[in-house]
């Protein structure tokens, strides 16, 4: 995946981010940054996908848990693997594609089983290897939860071993790092 911010939007910080241990948290860590340049195309041709709705966080509920795993599972395994062949390309309702594509389809259907847009964040990743990489982050009570499409395990961020390069909040178009 390639993420590029050369002509991306400046985002406003929004209420709350996540700190290291994938806790809600506010103050002088957080500070305004760029979307990637795909996600913002993304919302130029999709803007009923990126506007924020609901509340920024859900209850924590074995019923919020039993979604989160059930709908991380079902697109790990629906969809197949796909590098983007021209540009960084994000696309929702893609049977194959790369991280990004995973995390819009993940947003996508948490969205139409009820969890609230707001709570559901769009993060750009380092992974331990140092790879870029995109996630989707759950906010449920004060834990930041990870759906990622290289495990069916959903954690907490801070025991998942990615380091936030920005991250959505709970306005989709306002990021932060």
């Amino acid at each position: 995946m390639k993420f590029s911010t050369g002509l991306a939007f400046a985002a406003v910080m929004s209420l709350a981010v996540v700190d290291a241990n994938g806790a809600m948290a506010s103050g002088p860590m957080a500070h305004q940054a760029l979307a990637p340049i795909g996600f913002y195309l993304f919302c130029l041709k999709n803007p009923n996908q990126c506007r924020a709705s609901g509340s920024a966080s859900v209850a924590t509920s074995p019923n919020t848990l039993s979604v989160l795993r059930q709908v991380n599972i079902s697109v790990n395994t629906s969809m197949q693997p796909k590098a983007d062949a021209h540009g960084d390309v994000w696309t929702l309702g893609a049977s194959a594609g790369d991280c990004e594509d995973y995390v819009l389809n993940k947003r996508s259907a948490l969205i139409r089983k009820g969890m609230p847009a707001s709570a559901l964040r769009i993060a750009y990743v380092k992974t331990g290897a140092g790879a870029d990489h995109a996630v989707l982050v759950a906010m449920v009570g004060k834990s930041a939860l990870v759906l990622d499409n290289l495990t069916d395990q959903i954690l907490p961020l801070g025991q998942t071993g990615l380091r936030v390069v920005s991250m959505s909040g709970a306005n989709p178009t306002q990021w932060n790092g």
